[in-house]
């Protein structure tokens, strides 16, 4: 009996991959801080799909973190052929005035979370037939973006770290895909700090969080490299390689300003 392990399961995309694989009677592990909405997720996942669902909070901010989570895999013999690097989140706000303990929380949580557990767990994937590695980026990983500075470096640094990853494995069972999500409807933007005015703009252009999640799993059963899930977050994605990098920057400096 092999798992899909699904880091930042609690909620939006995560909670949604894991509906997605448990309709397709994966059993699952799933982790995140929140054990309340963990616990919820168990009960409602298990009783609706008939799937074992095991879960564990744990912060993946901290190498303590990842340790705690690999310590709970090695004592309960969780075979595991899916893995799932969904956990991260983004500060709004310039770096000169963000504080430092923000900063480096998120990008230990987006970056060296994601490196460690998929260093810790490839002898694991590689005892399957066939396994996968989903990691979750964002559209902004292909432009800077002031006032999500840090954020947006922090998913670049995850973009490029699957693209070499995958191609370190080419010739292996495990197969590496990328998925980089536009405006969702999650609880990205309140935990980012942003103002009304930015949420109701970033409203109006998300997409749903259960159909980022169905297509981001369709796409690595596929063994896509990369998913860019919505027509304009594909287009807008496209742009960056076609104009000059300046004007997307100043196209998001205009969206994402801290003051309107």
């Amino acid at each position: 009996m092999a798992f899909a392990l699904i880091t930042g399961a609690s909620g939006g995309i995560g909670l949604d991959i894991a509906r997605e694989l448990a309709q397709r009677k994966i059993d699952l592990l799933l982790v995140a801080r929140s054990e309340k909405n963990l616990s919820e997720a168990k009960k409602n996942l298990s009783e609706k799909h008939g799937v074992r669902v095991e879960y564990l909070s744990a912060d993946l901010s901290s190498s303590e973190g990842v340790n705690s989570l690999m310590n709970w895999i090695s004592k309960n013999n969780f075979e595991i052929n899916i893995l799932i690097n969904n956990a991260g989140y983004g500060v709004w706000g310039t770096v000169e005035q963000t504080p430092w303990d923000q900063l480096n929380n998120m990008m230990r949580l987006n970056m060296i979370s994601v490196v460690e557990l998929s260093q810790a767990l490839l002898p694991e994937l590689k005892k399957h037939k066939q396994s996968y590695i989903l990691n979750v980026a964002s559209t902004a990983s292909y432009q800077a973006v002031p006032t999500l500075a840090t954020y947006a470096a922090t998913k670049s640094f995850v973009l490029l770290f699957t693209r070499g990853l995958r191609k370190e494995l080419g010739k292996t069972n495990v197969s590496v895909t990328c998925v980089s999500p536009g405006a969702t409807s999650t609880s990205f933007v309140d935990r980012a700090g942003m103002n009304d005015f930015l949420k109701k703009r970033a409203e109006k252009f998300s997409m749903k969080s259960e159909d980022v999640a169905r297509i981001a799993v369709r796409g690595m059963f596929n063994k896509k490299a990369e998913v860019i899930p919505g027509l304009v977050n594909w287009l807008s994605v496209q742009m960056t390689y076609l104009v000059p990098k300046s004007i997307p920057e100043n196209i998001a400096e205009g969206l994402y300003k801290t003051k309107v």
